[in-house]
């Protein structure tokens, strides 16, 4: 946060600002003192909420013709997803849905646990629409 105000980057000051406020928010909704520290666990969830945040907000401004919204809330994602660990290529999600698919015999009608063993396996660390369109692809 102290490069940023340095570097006078209002952007990432803003978007650092924002998710301390989170943080702080996440330490007092689980009945803790807003002195207190987040596990890394806890953090992750609260910077992916944070980006998801900012995806649909992109979304919706490019919907209603605000661009200049969405920039903005792009540069924030990016910021965002500097402090995420990687997420899984879409490749590396179809790997493991494949090898879970044949491993537990889903079938059309189970596509749902099938996400759900994925998303477990990955620890986190994929997008869930993404998650969701391998798995569909899988039963076409």
């Amino acid at each position: 946060m102290k490069e940023a105000m340095r570097a006078k980057d209002g952007v990432r000051l803003q978007t650092l600002r924002g998710a301390l406020a989170a943080f702080t928010n996440e330490l007092v909704a689980k009945g803790k003192k807003p002195t207190d520290e987040l596990s890394e666990s806890e953090i992750q969830a609260v910077l992916k909420r944070l980006a998801k945040q900012r995806k649909d907000s992109i979304e919706q401004f490019t919907k209603g013709g605000r661009t200049e919204l969405a920039e903005k809330e792009a540069q924030e994602l990016a910021i965002l997803e500097a402090y995420l660990p990687q997420m899984a290529t879409r490749e590396e999600i179809l790997k493991v849905a494949e090898a879970k698919k044949t491993e537990t015999g889903a079938d059309a009608a189970s596509k749902g646990k099938l996400m759900g063993i994925v998303m477990k396996e990955l620890g986190g660390n994929a997008d869930g629409g993404l998650v969701k369109e391998v798995v569909e692809s899988l039963f076409l």
